[in-house]
Order: C-alpha cells, then sequence, then structure tokens
C-alpha cells in the first residue's frame, strides 16, 4: 500500500514518519520486505534530510496471512468497511480470538473473507475485542499501519465504545452515575477481576433508560478498558449482569448469557480525516426479556 506525507519542517525522513506513527518495526518492514521510500518521485533512505514541503511516500510491502490461523468460513454482519477498517457485529457464543477451548472464532472468521475477496493485506488485525458472551460491534484493521494508527488512538483513549446492559440488584441504581474503582485480580482465580485498592484505575459511566422493578436497562461508556470492567463495576455496585453467573448475577429472569452488548463504536479515521460513529440495534435475547418485563 502506498501513503504520502509532505514536511512541514526541516528533518530526516524518519523523524516525519514518526510523526504520522510510522514505527522502526514498519521501517525495517519496508526496507527489508520489498517496500520502498520515496522523496518527490525518488528512492530514498530513512535519514534522508528533507526540506519543507518535500513530498515523501511509503510504499508497505502486503502482509501474508498468519499459517498457523485457520480459516473458517462464516457469514460476516458487516456494518462498515474500506480499504483500512473493517467493523463487524460479533454474535453471542464466539469468540474473538482462537484459544485451547475455542476454535471458531472471528479471527477465522475474518480470514476467511479476507482470502475469499482476494485482498492484498490478509493478516488479521483485532483492534477491540468482546468477551466470548458478550455481543457488539467490533474493529477490525486491515493491514499493519492501520493497526498502529489506531493502537494511539487506543493509548489516548479516543476510540469511543457503549454498551447495552441488564443489571439486576436489591437497591435503587441512581439515574445515571459514574463508577470509578481500581480493577485488580481476584486472588482466588485466574479468570475472574475485583474492585481492590491493588488494581489498575477504571472509569465506567451509565446511565438507565428503562426500570423495571429491580431490573435495569443502562446505556455505559467505558472511559477505560479493564478485563472484565463492567461487569466487575456493576457488581461491585451491587447490580450485577443478568445471565452473568461468573459474578454473581441472575440466571432466572430470561438471559442465558452475560446481558452486555456493544452497541456504539467510534474512531478518528487517520486516512479520511474524519470520525466514524457506527451503531448496533438491541439484539433479540434483549428484546425479548424486555417484553416479558413490560408484560403484566
Amino acid at each position: 500500500m502506498r501513503f504520502d506525507f509532505v514536511a512541514d519542517a526541516k528533518g530526516k525522513v524518519k523523524t516525519l514518519l514518526k510523526k504520522h506513527d510510522v514505527s522502526k518495526s514498519l521501517l525495517a518492514k519496508i526496507k527489508f520486505s520489498g517496500g520502498r521510500i520515496l522523496v518527490n518521485g525518488e528512492p530514498q533512505n530513512a535519514i534522508y534530510l528533507l526540506d519543507v514541503g518535500d513530498k515523501v511516500t511509503i510504499d508497505i510491502p502486503s502482509e501474508m496471512a498468519f499459517e498457523n490461523l485457520e480459516a473458517v468460513d462464516a457469514p460476516l454482519n458487516i456494518h462498515y468497511e474500506d480499504e483500512h477498517f473493517m467493523v463487524l457485529e460479533k454474535p453471542v457464543g464466539i469468540a474473538s480470538i482462537p484459544s485451547v477451548l475455542h476454535s471458531r472464532t472471528m479471527a477465522n472468521f475474518v480470514k476467511a473473507y479476507y482470502i475469499k475477496q482476494g485482498y492484498e493485506n490478509q493478516q488479521v488485525h483485532i483492534v477491540t475485542r468482546l468477551d466470548k458472551d458478550t455481543s457488539g460491534l467490533m474493529l477490525f484493521a486491515k493491514h499493519g499501519y492501520a493497526h498502529a494508527r489506531l493502537d494511539k488512538q487506543l493509548q489516548k483513549r479516543l476510540i469511543k465504545k457503549r454498551y447495552y446492559a441488564l443489571v439486576k440488584g436489591g437497591n435503587r441504581l441512581e439515574e445515571e452515575g459514574e463508577i470509578i474503582a481500581p480493577i485488580a485480580r481476584d486472588d482466588t482465580s485466574i479468570v475472574t477481576r475485583r474492585v481492590h485498592k491493588s488494581g489498575k484505575y477504571a472509569h465506567t459511566s451509565y446511565r438507565c433508560l428503562a426500570n423495571y422493578e429491580d431490573i435495569y436497562l443502562v446505556d455505559i461508556h467505558l472511559h477505560t478498558g479493564r478485563t472484565h470492567q463492567i461487569r466487575v463495576h456493576f457488581t461491585h455496585m451491587g447490580f450485577p449482569l443478568l445471565g452473568d453467573d461468573l459474578y454473581g448475577g441472575s440466571l432466572d429472569d430470561g438471559m442465558d448469557r452475560q446481558a452486555l452488548h456493544c452497541h456504539h463504536l467510534s474512531f478518528y479515521h487517520p486516512f479520511k480525516d474524519k470520525t466514524i460513529h457506527l451503531e448496533s440495534q438491541l439484539p433479540a435475547d434483549f428484546q425479548r426479556v424486555l417484553r416479558q418485563l413490560e408484560t403484566p
């Protein structure tokens, strides 16, 4: 793939490229794997000295698919796609990446899709993951440079995600609120997390959309991305998610998985200079539970 930049100051090529999130490893790939650097149309190297206004072009070599990732053909619900990014809706019960327990994952499906489409770059780059039993929007980068650009946004918390959740508790949940509580590993498990002063900073905002006595439909905004953050924070508040037996959620209210769905995703598109906003509808199992709660 080809990308162009214009020097806004004197300096080395690599200094300009660093401003645009071109890493040392990507420069090495360009140098040793068939790419090239051009300045005003002429081949140059990364330490070439630029004048203001010089045009720098990088040709990035194609990315071959990972051999150890099996391609598995499956239908994809695509919300957005261009040559740099793709946003899919992940169904319930599908893991994001393969593991000992999971071989039919979103990564496997995406690899098969790339091969079928005959894309130049066939490595799968997941930017935002979801737990197996969380549904909703997932963001993929379609080449390594795009992934690097979005990693910078992740570090600066510029990629925005919002979730729908159904929670249940014995007390009254305020109409809206901020949950700021550190999250640490649980001493008794390698899987679960807990709120503890030894943990990492975690910040969750929420707003109640509907209330059915002790069950609430909430719209949640994640400011940080700790493992199981929403599940841990709402359990800490005394309102675990319906169906979330790992954190004490009710299994008697019609949800057979944790009631969590990523319905909103937004990110700045660095190659098109605009912000992408995407929305996903309330999933069918949420709608079914809400209908039951609304029935007299």
